[in-house]
């Protein structure tokens, strides 16, 4: 896999893993995933304002993590899972490309010493100053 193959470069990506990156919107999402909530009740799970939040929600719902709707006099959030299948399909094709260059460096460094030691016309460790090898 080369890395231009890789279906992670546009803007929505971009918006998906920065929403991921804070420790409050990803606990957000899983609350939202378990139960829908108001935003009023988030807020009361967080040492934070309630507008804080609600730019938390925004940040979420930009990325598609979350989908917000009003009832009333309330705004409900649900999770959005497709969203967060898309970010573990990125992350599992850049393992793939990541675990294929490591399998192909060991593979390399194997043909170079087949037999797990010093290859031959490698130099000798330097000797510490007692004279012992390092």
């Amino acid at each position: 896999m080369v890395v231009d193959e890789l279906p992670c470069e546009d803007e929505q990506t971009d918006l998906l893993f920065h929403a991921l990156a804070d420790a409050t919107r990803r606990d957000i999402v899983r609350r939202v995933l378990v139960q829908e909530a108001s935003v009023s009740a988030l807020a009361a799970h967080y040492a934070m304002s309630f507008a804080a939040v609600q730019k938390h929600v925004a940040v979420l719902e930009r990325a598609h993590l979350v989908v917000k709707q009003r009832r009333g006099r309330e705004q409900i959030v649900h999770g959005h899972v497709d969203a967060l299948r898309r970010a573990a399909r990125l992350l599992a094709a850049l393992e793939e490309l990541w675990r294929g260059r490591a399998d192909r460096m060991a593979a390399v460094l194997a043909e170079l010493d087949p037999d797990g030691g010093t290859p031959p016309d490698a130099p000798a460790p330097p000797a510490a100053p007692d004279g012992v090898p390092a």
